[in-house]
């Protein structure tokens, strides 16, 4: 029986709103990291069968099929074909989960997931306001819900209010964040599984972008609580304790154990279980709870065998709810910092976690890591990893 094997991941460092990343093409960007693939693994581009890429704004640069233009921006033969996945948040997981079952099921031999998105060009939420029908959410879907505006803003609040998370309790979460994110850097945790970036600054200086660039430093919980609630006057979300808007891509080469050993490939993890669900589209960022249930359950695993988390800081209420509800170690969440302090480029998250995630298993020889990520709409996709 065929399986599912992640050869190698590498992704680009993150870049923050309008930072260093800001004036970089999205299809040059991810063709950087595809490139980057090649490097690392001596692959011949000419032999995979599909580029399956995730991203969410698919207007401006990024539209018309952002994964083909990325595979000719990589100068990568015209033969390869491309496709772009949108499910929001977790648009380049699922584009691993897509390349995984097409691995499985014979379709394809050799395939590359990843995604991208560069949130400086192209904001999110700007493709619902072109047209004259530019709002998703159909007159059907708002009466179903009798009305309600189920954008993501409303829901960490709602789910805050729900598990009684304080404002506090979310900050803090936010500095253990970015405190992560800052000791992975000076460890080098992160060295392994970046590949530098070409930009030219403001000033016109060409330079190598080479370290995410939203964690900070020397927070406190009295300079956070000075910080005015993002979507609710009474509210207690802040742009402190939700992700960051950020640019970034990662990639992930996928192929069957067989076909990795024909090409001298000593591949790095198993896909060993893919799971998608749907929850609340009210309060749809809590959709990682039921997806993590759902993967533990199918692979036949407990909690207490999974050595390592990501699970997608959207908002600090929404990885507190899931840590209580599962009872995981919050030491094996997210050790080396999420979305709070690396940021979140909706389109290319999912494949980020799972470069950081499956990089760390191999680092510290953890057997299961499991991956999780809320999504707009209600939907959540969850994979574990097992190390080879």
């Amino acid at each position: 029986m065929r399986d599912a094997v992640i050869v190698d991941a590498v992704r680009a460092p993150v870049g923050k709103r309008n930072g260093a990343l800001s004036r970089t093409h999205a299809a040059s960007l991810s063709a950087h990291v595809l490139n980057a693939l090649v490097e690392r693994t001596g692959l011949d581009p000419v032999v995979v069968d599909d580029v399956i890429w995730g991203c969410v704004e698919t207007l401006g640069m990024q539209s018309q099929c952002v994964a083909r233009s990325a595979v000719l921006s990589a100068g990568w033969s015209e033969h390869v074909p491309g496709v772009t996945v949108d499910r929001q948040c977790g648009s380049s997981q699922q584009a691993v989960h897509q390349a995984a079952a097409g691995v499985i099921a014979g379709q394809y031999d050799i395939a590359v997931a990843g995604g991208v998105e560069v949130m400086s060009a192209v904001p999110l939420g700007t493709a619902a306001t072109v047209g004259d029908f530019g709002d998703p959410y159909a007159p059907l879907a708002r009466e179903r819900y009798r009305g309600t505006n189920y954008a993501k803003g409303l829901s960490p609040q709602l789910i805050a209010d729900e598990y009684g998370i304080s404002r506090t309790e979310m900050d803090q979460h936010a500095l253990d964040s970015h405190a992560r994110a800052a000791d992975a850097i000076d460890e080098g945790r992160f060295k392994g599984q970046i590949t530098p970036v070409p930009v030219v600054d403001e000033s016109g200086a060409q330079r190598l972008f080479d370290t995410d660039e939203g964690v900070r430093r020397g927070g406190t919980l009295e300079s956070l609580s000075g910080l005015r609630p993002a979507f609710a006057a009474n509210g207690t979300i802040t742009a402190a304790n939700s992700s960051q808007i950020s640019d970034g891509s990662a990639a992930i080469l996928v192929t069957t154990s067989e076909i990795a050993r024909a090409n001298g490939w000593v591949p790095m993890a198993r896909i060993h279980t893919a799971v998608v669900t749907g929850t609340d589209p009210v309060t749809n960022l809590k959709g990682a709870i039921p997806a993590t249930a759902k993967a533990l359950s199918k692979s036949g695993l407990s909690l207490s065998d999974i050595g390592s988390f990501e699970i997608n800081e959207a908002f600090a209420s929404v990885t507190l709810s899931w840590l209580r509800e599962t009872g995981a170690d919050y030491e094996l969440l997210n050790p080396y910092g999420g979305a709070m302090a690396i940021g979140h480029p909706v389109g290319g998250s999912g494949a980020r976690l799972m470069t950081t995630l499956v990089h760390r298993m191999r680092d510290r020889g953890i057997r299961y890591g499991l991956q999780a990520m809320c999504e707009g709409g209600g939907m959540a996709n969850a994979t574990v990893l097992e190390l080879l």
